[in-house]
């Protein structure tokens, strides 16, 4: 149950964060060309947008971090297999496992040296450019996204060992899409 919300929440996250930046870039964007029309120059010459471009980047640094937890989740991240998939069963299991733990390693690493960062950065009176948001919430992501990422790695590596199933991305696959089986299977088959 919680690892269900766990994930609601994270594509929620990834979602939201994604379509407000989209959002935001079209009003800044709609905003520095129609100042130049006559009729609305003088209603939007007074609107401030500078703040914009700041927030969409921080919006996307937060996103790529919890979008990369995703990844792992799911298994859409690119993986070269041609080496792993030569070996035996025996070594393609332990060695998968420990290419899963390397990466569960990693990321519990700069999880941990970004919280490190970050609690500095809470001493501190730092502040971003333009919206001067406190900075520590700026890089709160990269402990956060982190250690999401880790668990994600963490939960694969337990769910392999003990099935010997990998997550796969099907790229051709729509949720809750029927696929009939008089349905031609790829180009040229219709």
């Amino acid at each position: 149950m919680l690892l269900r919300i766990l994930d609601r929440l994270e594509e929620i996250i990834i979602a939201s964060l994604m379509g407000a930046a989209t959002v935001i870039t079209f009003i800044a964007v709609a905003h520095r060309f129609l100042v130049d029309v006559p009729l609305l120059y003088p209603y939007l010459f007074g609107i401030n947008l500078a703040w914009s471009q700041e927030l969409c980047i921080y919006m996307f640094i937060w996103m790529a971090k919890f979008g990369a937890a995703y990844g792992v989740r799911t298994g859409i991240h690119v993986g070269v297999d041609v080496l792993i998939n030569r070996l035996n069963d025996r070594w393609r299991k332990w060695v998968i496992l420990f290419g899963l733990f390397g990466g569960a390693l990693f990321t519990a690493i700069v999880g941990t040296m970004g919280a490190k960062f970050v609690i500095e950065l809470m001493h501190t009176d730092q502040v971003s450019p333009d919206l001067e948001l406190p900075s520590w919430l700026v890089y709160a992501c990269i402990p956060l996204g982190s250690y999401l990422m880790c668990f994600r790695f963490l939960q694969v590596m337990w769910a392999y060992y003990r099935t010997g199933d990998l997550p796969h991305h099907d790229a051709a696959h729509v949720d809750d899409i029927e696929v009939s089986p008089k349905a031609p299977i790829a180009l040229g088959e219709a």
